[in-house]
C-alpha cells in the first residue's frame, strides 16, 4: 500500500475519499472530499466498545463483518465520484479503515493513495500554518463603523489584481450582537479553519487578499494562531458613510419581518449596555415597526459607541462608500501603489 504525505496539491489532482462516518465528515473534512464511510456512526461506536473489551482481534473480525457487504457499494460510489481521477484516500490517523478502502481499490484497478497519518495529520499541517501565518501578498484590512456596507462592497469586488476573502461569509456570522440574524452558525471551529486555509492557498502570491476588519471572535469562532494579529499589521482602510446611508443600508438587511423575534432577543441582549430608559425607547420602535428610527437609535446609542472606541491607529487610505461603484475604482487606485 502506497502512502503519501499531505500536499495541498493533492486536492487539485485526486479526488479526495474520506472514509470515516458522516459525523467525523461534518465536523470538518479536507476540501473537496467526498464522505463515502466504512462505518456508520452507531458502527464505529459498537466497533470501539468491543477494541475495548476484547481487543482488536475480535473488534477486527466484527468489523469485517459489518463492512464486507458493503465493500462493492463502498468503490461503485468512488468510481462515480472520481470521473477518471486518482484517489487519495483517509481517515482519522491513516489505520485500518483507509487502508482497507485503498487496498480494495487497488486490488480492482484503481490509482489509489493512502493519506500518511490521516485527517490527523491534515489537522497538524493546518494548525501548523495558522501557529506561524505569514501571508504570500499584502492583507488589505477594510475598516469602518457598522452599516457603511463594507461587506456587500467587498463582495462586489471583481477585480483580476486581488483576491477577496469574506471571513463573516467562512463563519456564517455577522460579527456583532446582531450578527447572527438568518444566519445559523453550526459549523464547528475546526472546518472554519479549513475553510479559510483552504481560501487563503488558492489566493494568487503576492496580490492584495482583501479582507474585512474583525474582532478576535466572530460569534462563536475564533481567528486561528496568530491571524488576527497579522491582520492587525496589514493595510488599513477606513471605510466611511453618512448616517442616513448606514441607516438604509441596515434596514435593508435587517429589517425584515421574518427577523422581528431574533431583534427583540438581539435587543435584549444588550439592554444593559443601553441602559433602560434607551433601551425602552429603542423596542417601543421595533414594536411599532419603526425600522429607520429603530436602526439610527442602535447606531447611534449601541454600534458607534461601542465599536472602535480605542482605535490606536490611522489609516493607510479613507474610502467613501457612498457608491459602490465609485468606490470600488478608488480602492483599485490605491491598491496599485501596495
Amino acid at each position: 500500500m502506497m502512502e503519501i504525505k499531505f500536499d495541498g496539491k493533492l486536492l487539485e489532482t485526486h479526488l479526495v475519499v474520506d472514509v470515516r462516518t458522516p459525523l467525523e465528515y461534518e465536523e470538518d473534512h479536507l476540501p473537496g472530499a467526498v464522505n463515502i464511510p466504512l462505518l456508520d456512526n452507531e458502527e464505529r461506536v459498537e466497533i470501539g466498545i468491543l477494541y475495548k473489551q476484547s481487543g482488536p482481534h475480535a473488534a477486527r473480525k466484527r468489523g469485517l463483518e459489518l463492512t464486507a457487504p458493503h465493500f462493492p457499494g463502498i468503490v461503485q460510489d468512488i468510481d462515480a465520484a472520481a470521473t477518471g481521477r486518482p484517489l487519495l484516500v483517509y481517515c482519522w490517523r491513516g489505520g485500518l479503515r483507509s487502508k482497507t478502502v485503498a487496498t480494495i481499490l487497488q486490488l480492482t484497478g484503481y490509482n489509489a493513495l493512502q493519506l500518511s497519518g490521516g485527517y490527523k495529520s491534515y489537522r497538524n499541517h493546518i494548525i501548523s500554518f495558522f501557529d506561524k501565518f505569514e501571508p504570500t501578498g499584502p492583507l488589505v484590512i477594510m475598516h469602518g463603523l457598522t452599516g457603511v456596507g463594507k461587506t456587500d462592497f467587498i463582495l462586489g469586488l471583481h477585480g483580476k489584481d486581488y483576491s477577496v476573502i469574506d471571513l463573516e461569509g467562512l463563519a456564517c456570522h455577522r460579527g456583532s450582537a446582531f450578527g447572527e440574524l438568518g444566519l445559523s452558525q453550526a459549523l464547528s471551529q475546526k472546518h472554519f479553519e479549513t475553510l479559510l486555509w483552504d481560501a487563503l492557498r488558492k489566493a494568487p502570491r503576492g496580490k492584495p487578499v482583501i479582507l474585512e476588519g474583525e474582532s478576535k471572535r466572530i460569534g462563536r469562532i475564533s481567528l486561528p494562531g496568530n491571524f488576527y494579529e497579522v491582520m492587525g499589521g496589514g493595510v488599513k482602510v477606513w471605510c466611511k458613510a453618512s448616517l442616513e446611508t448606514r441607516v438604509r443600508r441596515l434596514t435593508g438587511e435587517y429589517g425584515k419581518i421574518e427577523y422581528r423575534d431574533e431583534l427583540g432577543a438581539a435587543l435584549n441582549r444588550i439592554k444593559k449596555k443601553l441602559g433602560a430608559l434607551k433601551y425602552s425607547e429603542i423596542d417601543g420602535h421595533l414594536d411599532n415597526w419603526e425600522m429607520e428610527p429603530f436602526m439610527a437609535e442602535l447606531l447611534t446609542s449601541y454600534y458607534d459607541k461601542v465599536y472602535y472606541k480605542t482605535r490606536d491607529w490611522r489609516e493607510d487610505f479613507s474610502l467613501c462608500l457612498e457608491d459602490f461603484s465609485k468606490a470600488g475604482d478608488d480602492l483599485e487606485e490605491f491598491l496599485r501603489s501596495v
